[in-house]
């Protein structure tokens, strides 16, 4: 087995970037797997909330993200669809600089890393191109994130990723449990619980 079950709960603490914290609970579906999670956070000076849901497949591809955040610019709401083609719909209107994306990242989360991890499957030494539905905290605004995991040596039984997103200039080692959480985010989060 490539991971071990998921806990029915996890949790992160935002370091550097960000101060703030991350709840997520895992519900199994007959078809795949269902995500909820909220992440509160002081950032610059702001503070906000951002509340979500996801929709994976058995396979560990995104079939719908309902996102929520709240903070001093107001409250807003937004949803993500994608089709088994990878075409994507943003609010129901179709947002063809996502399609091919398979993934959703939402800036708020360290969870949306296991994604592209699970769906992957990479064997050590693999490296591949994960380009994700990129959702901003505040303002929920969608951009296409093009990123790269590449699998190292895994370390006490704990893998591990070199992961790359050229436009944050992001270039760091992911390191995951056996549930593939995500254990270490250099500058980002660490697993709470």
């Amino acid at each position: 087995m490539y991971f071990r079950d998921l806990p029915p709960t996890a949790a992160w603490q935002h370091l550097d970037a960000r101060t703030g914290f991350e709840v997520v609970y895992f519900e199994t579906l007959s078809d795949g797997l269902r995500v909820h999670g909220c992440t509160t956070a002081l950032e610059e000076g702001q503070t906000w909330i951002v509340g979500y849901m996801l929709e994976v497949d058995h396979g560990w591809h995104t079939r719908l993200a309902r996102v929520s955040s709240r903070s001093a610019l107001g409250h807003r709401k937004t949803s993500l669809a994608v089709d088994s083609a990878g075409r994507w719909r943003v609010d129901g209107q179709a947002a063809p600089h996502l399609d091919g994306c398979r993934d959703v990242d939402l800036e708020a989360s360290a969870m949306t890393n296991a994604l592209p991890v699970h769906r992957l499957r990479l064997a050590v030494g693999a490296k591949a191109d994960a380009p994700a539905a990129y959702v901003r905290a505040t303002d929920l605004s969608v951009e296409r994130l093009d990123q790269t995991y590449a699998r190292a040596n895994d370390e006490t039984g704990r893998q591990r990723y070199d992961y790359a997103a050229p436009v944050f200039e992001v270039d760091c080692r992911l390191v995951f449990d056996t549930s593939g959480l995500v254990l270490d985010y250099p500058g980002i989060a660490v697993r709470a619980g």
